[in-house]
């Protein structure tokens, strides 16, 4: 079975990816003053954990001067998207009943407006049936 990163993310990495997502492209200074300051971590804890985010394919990388800048390489309804295929991979063994019953339950819990934009994207997502 394929292990995606998004389930072994830790609290820091999530802070890094929100950091880097409203940043856009940043360096481990500017990420350390963004989170790390106020965590109470150092550079070098913020410069590993880029790193690690890196590996995990969530983030891309170019060389300036000594440094490196980072940016996202996946976009948040793409770590969304990833986060909840790894889950339905996991514990649904293939069941789509099972994934609608739950999507139904989340749906059930919400309010108009965000049901009304549900219906809207899987309208835009419907695949003609064969032969249309």
């Amino acid at each position: 079975m394929l292990e995606l990163p998004v389930l072994k993310l830790g609290d820091l990495e999530i802070a890094v990816m929100e950091s880097v997502w409203s940043l856009g492209e940043a360096d481990v200074k500017r990420v350390h003053a963004e989170i790390g300051v106020t965590r109470g971590v150092t550079s070098n804890t913020i410069q590993s954990t880029l790193e690690r985010l890196y590996r995990k394919k969530l983030l891309a990388r170019r060389k300036v001067s000594h440094s490196f800048l980072y940016a996202a390489a996946v976009d948040r309804a793409g770590l969304v998207t990833q986060a909840i295929d790894a889950v339905l991979d996991r514990f649904s063994q293939g069941d789509t009943g099972l994934v609608l019953s739950a999507l139904v339950g989340l749906a059930a819990r919400t309010d108009v407006k965000t049901l009304s934009e549900l219906e809207k994207l899987i309208d835009r997502q419907t695949i003609p049936p064969d032969g249309d």
